[in-house]
């Protein structure tokens, strides 16, 4: 296959998509890399999950829909979703692109046949980040070894309010990490504010912060 080829099927009408998706992915992990600021990717709050949590993971709740229980069967209560989405998604691609050049389908049917890929494309994910699921145990979602944060001093990257969740930056020597954090008592802290963390969440999804340790 040339090059022209290559570029014809991977903007096929059934390709375009997927690979305007998968360049879309491929900019967000240079930009994460260049910069170091991750971009978490929330899911709709009715399913009661929260995904803007500093270790980048699905919340499961106690009592859980088969919705939820499906994500966890992925492991994405455990494997970062960002990793799994852009690895289910590379073999979504590399599946249409091999289906369009070894089989002749309509294109309605190549279109339909996307969604089985994709599903077993996950399940693919699955088991090749099913080794790797101790050391994300172990990780935040920058992919750092876990800290003890409390007590620490950084300074506000976002203004918080009241209940409102905003981006702590703080240097573990000489390495910064990024922390969502939420005000203490709800009151008003500006970015650029130099704060101490003073509590977490039960669940760990974020931080709470405060200008000064009060005893």
């Amino acid at each position: 296959m040339t090059y022209q080829e290559f570029l014809a099927t991977a903007f096929s009408p059934v390709n375009t998509v997927l690979s305007v998706l998968l360049v879309l992915a491929v900019i967000y992990w240079l930009f994460t890399i260049v910069t170091g600021l991750d971009i978490d990717i929330g899911l709709d709050a009715d399913l009661d999950i929260d995904t803007s949590a500093p270790d980048g993971h699905v919340h499961i709740p106690d009592d859980p829909s088969a919705w939820i229980q499906f994500l966890k069967f992925l492991n994405l209560d455990i494997v970062p979703m960002t990793y799994f989405l852009t690895i289910s998604l590379f073999f979504t691609w590399l599946g249409s692109i091999y289906l369009e050049v070894f089989a002749s389908f309509e294109i309605w049917i190549s279109a339909l046949l996307v969604i089985p890929m994709f599903i077993i494309s996950m399940l693919l994910t699955k088991l090749i980040l099913k080794p790797l699921n101790p050391f994300f145990r172990e990780i935040n979602h920058k992919g750092e070894i876990s800290h003890d944060f409390l007590g620490r001093q950084g300074r506000m990257k976002s203004t918080i309010h009241g209940n409102k969740i905003g981006i702590l930056e703080v240097f573990i020597g000489s390495d910064p990490m990024t922390l969502m954090v939420k005000s203490k008592d709800g009151e008003k802290i500006e970015h650029g504010t130099t704060v101490f963390i003073v509590d977490e969440d039960l669940n760990r999804k974020y931080y709470y912060v405060a200008e000064e340790i009060k005893f």
